[in-house]
């Protein structure tokens, strides 16, 4: 029997380029930069594909020394903001490589 569960030549060839296309994916979402902000742009978090958070942004109208509790709110919110629109991308990009089926552990 051959490999992979006794697929012919040309399925192993389809799975191979199928999973070097989820690869090359994965490296590009490592160098995807998503934003996400809070308090109507007044604090920026950035997050690589892989939702990593990268930056912070804090406009410095927002730092009140007597309510810290707020601008960290704020951090946690466009934070938050930028690893769901990350975690989106994600999805739709290997969704595209996949031609819509799900893999385990994906999604």
């Amino acid at each position: 029997m051959a490999g992979f569960g006794g697929m012919g030549g040309m399925n192993q060839q389809a799975l191979m380029k199928g999973l070097q296309k989820l690869q090359n994916m994965q490296e590009e979402l490592v160098n995807d930069r998503i934003e996400g902000s809070s308090g109507g742009g007044m604090v920026t978090a950035t997050v690589d594909g892989a939702l990593h958070l990268v930056s912070i942004s804090i406009n410095p109208e927002v730092i009140d020394p007597d309510d810290v509790e707020m601008l960290e709110d704020l951090v946690v919110s466009a934070v938050h903001e930028a690893q769901t629109r990350a975690e989106e991308t994600s999805k739709q990009k290997y969704m595209s490589v996949t031609g819509g089926m799900k893999l385990p552990g994906m999604f």
